[in-house]
C-alpha cells in the first residue's frame, strides 16, 4: 500500500513537471485560421509606416520584447517573448502577425482593441523592415469604403435574437458585405463586454447573435450595443447605438457617491480628512524650520 502512494506521487510529479516543460513550448504555436493567415496589409509597408510603427512597438512591445535584434526580451516570462527578428517570426505571414497580435494569449494580450487597425499594420511594417528578404503583398481593402458601410441592428424580443445587417452603400446600389467579421459587445463600466460570439454574416450581410435575457441595463432598461466589422474590402467598421433590451437596474453610477476614485467634492470624508491635516502638518512643519532659522540667524547676530 505505501509502495502505491510513492508510485502516486512521481506519477503525479512527472506529470507536473512534464507539464511545466511542454505548456510553454505549446504556447510558442499559434493556430491561425486559414482565412486569417492569408489576410495582408492595406498599408504600404515603407519608411514613413515602420517609423510609426517604431514608436507604436516600444510603447506597448518593448517592454517584454526588448530592443528589435538585440535578444533581450524579458527572460523573466515563461514562456520568454521573441525577438521578433528570429527567423520563426520572419517565416510567419503578415496575416499571422496581425492575429496574434489581435487575439493575444496567456501573457501576450490582445491589442485589437488598444491599437485601431492601422497602427497593428504599421507595427508589423516595422518588424518587417528588419527583413531584407521580405516583399510584400498588398490587400485589397480600401479602408476608404469604410465610410459607405451602414450597420443595421433588429431585436427580436421573443427569440432574443440580435441581428446585424451590414450593408455599402455603392454607386450601383446597395452591396451586401457576405462574409464579414461580425462581433458584438455591450459597453460596461470598465470596457466592453462581447455577447455570443465572433460570426460571419450571410449572402444578405446578416449575423444573428444570441442576447443573453438577464443582462442589466440603465434605469430604462437601455443598453449600449457596440458592433465591430471586419471586411476584406471595405475594412474595419465600428457602430453603436442603445436599444431598450435590458432589464432596468436603479444601480447609481460608480461616480454618484463617495468613492476613492471620485472627484474631490465626492471623495471619501476620512481621504479629505487625511489629506488637509498632511497639508496642515508640512505647512508647520515648514514654519518651525523657518522660526528656527529665524532665531539661529537673530542669535549669531547678537554674539557679533
Amino acid at each position: 500500500m505505501y509502495r502505491k502512494k510513492i508510485n502516486l506521487k512521481v506519477a503525479i510529479t512527472l506529470a507536473i513537471t512534464t507539464l511545466f516543460y511542454l505548456l510553454p513550448q505549446a504556447q510558442n504555436n499559434w493556430n491561425v485560421p486559414a482565412d486569417k493567415k492569408a489576410k495582408n496589409s492595406y498599408i504600404k509597408f515603407d519608411a514613413a509606416s515602420a517609423k510609426e510603427g517604431e514608436a507604436i512597438y516600444i510603447t506597448n512591445c518593448k517592454s517584454c520584447h526588448g530592443d528589435m535584434g538585440k535578444n533581450n526580451s524579458l527572460k523573466s516570462l515563461n514562456p520568454v517573448p521573441p525577438d521578433l527578428t528570429s527567423t520563426k517570426t520572419k517565416s510567419l505571414t503578415d496575416g499571422e502577425l496581425a492575429y496574434i497580435l489581435n487575439v493575444g494569449r496567456v501573457l501576450m494580450p490582445s491589442f485589437k482593441d488598444v491599437l485601431s487597425e492601422n497602427n497593428r499594420w504599421k507595427v508589423i511594417s516595422y518588424i518587417r523592415s528588419y527583413d531584407k528578404q521580405y516583399v510584400q503583398i498588398i490587400s485589397k481593402t480600401d479602408p476608404t469604403k469604410s465610410n459607405l458601410v451602414k450597420v443595421k441592428i433588429v431585436y427580436d424580443s421573443i427569440t432574443s435574437k440580435i441581428g446585424v445587417e451590414v450593408v455599402a452603400n455603392e454607386k450601383t446600389g446597395i452591396v451586401s458585405l457576405k462574409n464579414a467579421e461580425v462581433a458584438l459587445f455591450v459597453s460596461r463600466y470598465f470596457g466592453k463586454m462581447q455577447i455570443d460570439k465572433t460570426l460571419r454574416t450571410d449572402n444578405l450581410g446578416v449575423a444573428t447573435f444570441s442576447f443573453p435575457k438577464d443582462l442589466p441595463g440603465d434605469k430604462s432598461g437601455n443598453v449600449e450595443l457596440v458592433v465591430r466589422v471586419n471586411d476584406d474590402i471595405y475594412g474595419e467598421i465600428e457602430s453603436q447605438t442603445k436599444l431598450k433590451i435590458g432589464i432596468p437596474t436603479n444601480k447609481p453610477s460608480l461616480t454618484e457617491n463617495r468613492a476613492m476614485w471620485n472627484v474631490l467634492v465626492k471623495a471619501p470624508i476620512w481621504i479629505i480628512f487625511l489629506y488637509l491635516f498632511g497639508v496642515l502638518m508640512a505647512t508647520g512643519f515648514i514654519l518651525y524650520i523657518i522660526y528656527n532659522l529665524y532665531k539661529l540667524s537673530k542669535s549669531n547676530n547678537n554674539l557679533k
